[in-house]
């Protein structure tokens, strides 16, 4: 496999509920995709980031929001200094 290319693997689902299949090609529709398309993304969706992902996502943000010279607070720090005030 070359560097930065993937493979896609197909999966096969068997004896889906027909009331199952009918609501995901209602939601396939409504959302302008294909029955395939709204599975994969349900699919993708519910496997989420691996955690390294995820945090290099995060960096990746934190790295751009500070070119900009935007900086944030820690939010656990505010959500405890408001329960500490709440509290008083």
């Amino acid at each position: 496999m070359m560097k930065g290319r993937y493979t896609m693997s197909d999966i096969l689902i068997r004896d889906v509920n027909r009331k199952t299949l009918s609501r995901l090609k209602a939601r396939a529709k409504r959302n302008g995709r294909s029955l395939q398309g709204e599975a994969k993304l349900i699919l993708e969706n519910a496997a989420g980031n691996a955690l390294q992902e995820s945090l290099a996502v995060a960096a990746q943000w934190r790295k751009k929001f500070a070119k900009e010279g935007k900086h944030f607070t820690d939010s656990a720090e505010l959500i405890r200094e408001g329960r500490e005030e709440r509290d008083l």
